[in-house]
This record gives C-alpha cells, structure tokens and sequence, in this order.
C-alpha cells in the first residue's frame, strides 16, 4: 500500500471520529430529549459511585445509557431525513418518526427498569 492511500485512509478514520463526535455534540446541544438523557445519565452515574454498584451492575448500566443515547440519535437522524425528504405532512413520514421515537421509549423503559433493579434494593 503507497504512503498516500494509507494517509488518505488514516486521515478518513480521523475524520470518521471527528463528524461522529461533532454529531453526538449537535445532538446532546439540540435536541431536549438528549438534554435530558445527559441529566439522567450524570445522576444514574453519580448514584453508581454513590452505592458503590459491582462492575456487572456497572456494564448494565453503561449497556442502558449507552443504548438510550445511540438510539435517541438515530431517532434524531430518522426525524431529520425524514424532514428534508417529506418537508409537507405525509402519513408515511409521520408513521417513521413514530416508530423510531417508539424505539427510544422502549429502550429507555427498559433502562429504567434495569436502573431499579440495581438502585431500589440498595436505597431499601
């Protein structure tokens, strides 16, 4: 492989993490459902230390917040698509930004529930 592509390829990695982070950043300073995540990630986070939870508590939940944020963001994606596709109101359009926010609720219920089964014992 010459010295270019490989710069070329390295460079493109850089970059790849660059528009990624630029995006989680857009994200958590646009959209007040992230806002919000962030808020309850930082108290779920403060709790862990807090009651000292075990590392398999800690994976759980790292897995859940994690999870919310990735999902929260594509809805994100999907809503902005969407938006630039359909600007006028179509059911089709409106059924897809729907079903992804949908997605972000199920998986947020599920973390909240994860979260209970680790802290509610401990707070008893």
């Amino acid at each position: 492989m010459s010295s270019d592509l490989r710069d070329k390829k390295s460079k493109g990695v850089l970059y790849s993490f660059k528009y990624a982070l630029e995006g989680i950043l857009h994200g958590v300073i646009s959209e007040r459902n992230l806002k919000i995540h962030t808020v309850i990630a930082v108290i779920v986070i403060l709790f862990g230390f807090l009651f000292k939870i075990s590392s398999t508590e800690w994976m759980f939940i790292v897995i859940a917040i994690g999870g919310v944020y990735s999902l929260e963001l594509m809805n994100t994606a999907i809503e902005r698509i969407v938006d630039h596709v359909s600007p006028q109101y179509h059911p089709l359009a409106k059924q897809a930004k729907d079903v992804a926010a949908g997605a972000v609720l199920i998986y947020a219920c599920m973390s909240v529930i994860i979260g209970c089964i680790i802290f509610i014992p401990k707070i008893l």
